[in-house]
């Protein structure tokens, strides 16, 4: 039903069952109350929709996946209804709620529009080909790089850059650390290998967190989050991540390698994958409303 609903959309399933899998066994998410799913009189599914709590929830995301509109503002009311209460019970008098769609999703951007949901920023997913080997590239001088992280203070380290990296960005809420733990080693397509670190000085200052995401539905490798801290910036450092990754997936035989990017992000992550030869391929974006719960 998801693979049928995206491809109607944008022409591909953009999704596989173990990524289903995947997001309802992800800790803070309760299968007997966070996800709603619409069987037709034959038992064929025709919607699902899911409610999931970030942090102290006084942020919530919600998705709906309807091609009948009937059923789709049913699980709107679902979705909602269940971010308030996630709310109410952690006592906040109001929360956000966030949902992503894809631009070419008319009738459910209509549908946040007209329940008071605004758009909040636009997300790209960028890509590059790669039609043969690619050198792997020198790292900028000083910088060590560490790959994969197998023990708990690296894993505790990489933590602490991301959220670094991404406090204040919109929708980020920094999930405890071992709940980020469980989530990480609940994903079918991430193992600790795929993180990188960049040291200046025994200083871990940057990070790289690539899966597998891509590899079965357009045999690409996918950059999950690249992240340098404010003051190592403007030294190559993510460059060189980027175009270490390409020269990796390329090695590996991969098609290509892609990312999602925040274009509002103030890093201005944006002109540096353009910069090194990335290409947009999908555009959504990010829809919010602060919903009063009590």
């Amino acid at each position: 039903m998801l693979a049928a609903y995206n491809t109607a959309l944008i022409g591909v399933a953009d999704g596989t069952v173990d990524e289903v899998a995947d997001r309802i066994v992800e800790p803070g998410f309760d299968r007997g109350t966070d996800g709603f799913l619409v069987l037709a009189g034959d038992g064929l599914p025709v919607g699902y929709g899911t409610t999931f709590g970030r942090g102290d929830r006084e942020v919530v995301g919600i998705q709906v996946w309807s091609q009948q509109a009937a059923v789709a503002d049913w699980l709107f009311e679902q979705t909602m209804h269940r971010a308030r209460e996630m709310g109410r019970e952690r006592g906040h008098a109001e929360i956000t709620v966030d949902t992503e769609v894809y631009r070419a999703d008319e009738s459910l951007r209509t549908l946040l529009s007209d329940h008071d949901f605004t758009a909040s920023t636009t997300y790209q997913r960028m890509r590059i080909d790669h039609t043969g080997p690619i050198a792997t590239p020198e790292a900028p001088a000083g910088v060590v790089v560490r790959r994969g992280a197998f023990d708990d203070a690296t894993r505790w380290t990489a933590h602490q850059i991301i959220i670094e990296c991404l406090r204040g960005q919109v929708g980020f809420v920094a999930r405890p650390h071992d709940e980020w733990i469980e989530a990480l080693d609940g994903t079918s397509t991430f193992d600790w290998s795929l993180i990188t670190l960049l040291e200046i000085d025994g200083r871990a200052v940057a990070i790289r967190l690539c899966s597998e995401e891509y590899v079965e539905t357009e045999k690409c490798g996918h950059i999950g989050m690249l992240g340098v801290f404010e003051e190592f910036r403007g030294r190559g450092l993510a460059t060189f991540l980027l175009r270490d990754a390409f020269a990796r997936d390329a090695a590996a035989g991969l098609a290509g390698t892609n990312l999602n990017v925040d274009t509002n992000n103030p890093t201005q992550a944006l002109r540096l994958y353009q910069a090194v030869g990335m290409n947009p391929t999908l555009i959504s974006d990010g829809w919010r409303r602060v919903l009063p719960v009590i």
